[in-house]
């Protein structure tokens, strides 16, 4: 799926999409083409069929929200348009003895040619316009250079950049393709008022998380079960780099309201955790978003006095992932060393030093993000557990 955008400085307005479905069957190619608006105003589907050899186009027809339109190539090119709104049909006979190929595929077109730097060619489209009797024009390749697209999904690709001359009216074209797959990655056309339009593939077959999730088994095992899970949130905040000689809160409870949740594990989320870990370690792609339904399937309690106490009732046997954050204030004592006695000699020399240490006292505020992971092994158990975070 490609994403439509308006592009104007460094405005970017989304206006639509648009799908491509390529098949061949014997010596035929057909290209089906669905552009739906960002605003459901108005949709167009354009089906191509032609030579998968030649390209050389053997019918068009397009569906639209205004009109439609049916053409058939030969010697001749003859068809129908029908006009949705006034309800008239008009009886199409064209001519146009030149070869040339249908608009609808020159995109395509483009990622099978042998591109290098430098290279160059002209090639003419069809695009039918009742307001004009000039049907074909050249579009002329005006340069090829290499270029780096950035995928956010899957990163860098060595790619092509191609310019595109439209000869008739003077229009711009940019096309970025894969070196290696030939994939088109990103489209550029210059339209009215500076304006550009840009065509992006969205990687739809992008799909790094391969176990799938299942909401149904997640809201049954929070719902259809009688085991309980019962639970203290709690930090105990230890000595830190060598200088705390006591910490004078022990256990720091989660607040009276503090939310913990609760999701069943399942391969799908070991998955994912472990995708994003490796992400985040080559610091070069983004994360990858969660199964949006994973959402519905978090349940939610809150601690419900001042010694960090919660409670989970109604699940099933498995494995569960319980989390909360709660901030806190880590008090604690330290020694620093103040000064410096010395052993003197009555002739005034030095004969030894001590360092000489005090104590004081300071606070800090500090956050505990807490993750355990909790079994229930029957229906009906009762699992005491411990929600802390020991540092």
């Amino acid at each position: 799926m490609y994403t439509i955008y308006y592009v104007k400085g460094t405005i970017w307005t989304k206006k639509g999409s648009f799908t491509n479905d390529v098949s061949i069957s014997g010596n035929k190619l057909r290209l089906v083409s669905e552009y739906k608006d960002q605003n459901g105003k108005w949709y167009r589907k354009r089906t191509s069929l032609a030579n998968v050899t030649t390209l050389a186009p053997i019918s068009y027809k397009l569906e639209g929200t205004k009109s439609n339109l049916e053409l058939n190539f030969g010697n001749n090119i003859t068809g129908r348009y029908y006009d949705l709104g006034t309800k008239k049909e008009v009886p199409v006979t064209l001519q146009a003895k030149d070869k040339y190929v249908d608009y609808s595929i020159a995109d395509h077109l483009i990622t099978t040619l042998p591109l290098k730097t430098g290279y160059k060619a002209t090639f003419p489209e069809f695009y039918y316009d009742s307001k004009t009797e000039k049907l074909i024009t050249n579009y002329i390749i005006k340069e090829v250079k290499s270029y780096v697209y950035r995928s956010p999904k899957t990163g860098d690709h060595e790619s092509w950049l191609v310019n595109v001359l439209e000869e008739s009216t003077g229009a711009l074209y940019y096309y970025v393709v894969d070196k290696a797959q030939h994939r088109l990655w990103q489209r550029e056309m210059s339209v009215a008022g500076g304006t550009w339009e840009i065509c992006v593939d969205e990687e739809l077959d992008y799909q790094p998380i391969k176990n799938k999730f299942n909401k149904e088994e997640a809201l049954a095992k929070l719902e259809k079960g009688t085991s309980v899970i019962i639970g203290t949130s709690y930090a105990r905040d230890h000595a830190r780099g060598g200088i705390a000689l006591l910490n004078l809160n022990k256990a720091q409870f989660a607040p009276k309201g503090t939310i913990v949740t609760i999701i069943p594990n399942s391969p799908y989320i070991e998955e994912w955790k472990e995708v994003n870990k490796k992400i985040r370690k080559g610091k070069k792609l983004i994360e990858v978003p969660i199964d949006p339904n994973v959402q519905a399937c978090i349940k939610t309690t809150k601690v419900y006095d001042d010694k960090g106490h919660f409670e989970f009732t109604n699940l099933m046997p498995g494995e569960y992932l319980l989390s909360t954050s709660f901030g806190y204030t880590h008090n604690y004592a330290y020694s620093y060393q103040s000064g410096t006695s010395y052993l003197m000699h009555p002739s005034g020399a030095v004969l030894s030093s001590n360092a000489v240490y005090s104590t004081a006292s300071g606070s800090t505020g500090v956050k505990a993000d807490i993750e355990t992971a909790v079994t229930i092994k029957e229906n009906g158990e009762q699992v005491k557990v411990n929600l802390k975070d020991v540092r």
